[in-house]
């Protein structure tokens, strides 16, 4: 097997797999929300991720397991 079919091989994988619902819709569908569910389910991935990682910050910070004098942290 030659480096030359193994970059073949990944432009397949790629081009002709993995973007065939990118394919769709930029082709076939006319409705504007559609085509940028994705963005949106990303856009909800991270928001959510946010949320939480927020809400534990607060949880931690109310809880006073932190230590937040000066000599918490040996670089300080």
């Amino acid at each position: 097997m030659e480096l030359k079919d193994l970059f073949a091989a990944i432009e397949f994988l790629f081009v002709d797999v993995l973007f065939i619902p990118f394919d769709f819709i930029r082709l076939e569908i006319s409705n504007w929300v559609f085509q940028n569910a994705i963005n949106f389910c990303l856009m909800l991935i991270i928001a959510s991720a946010l949320l939480y990682w927020t809400l534990q910050l607060v949880k931690f910070d109310k809880s006073g397991e932190e230590k937040k004098e000066v000599t918490a942290h040996s670089f300080l």
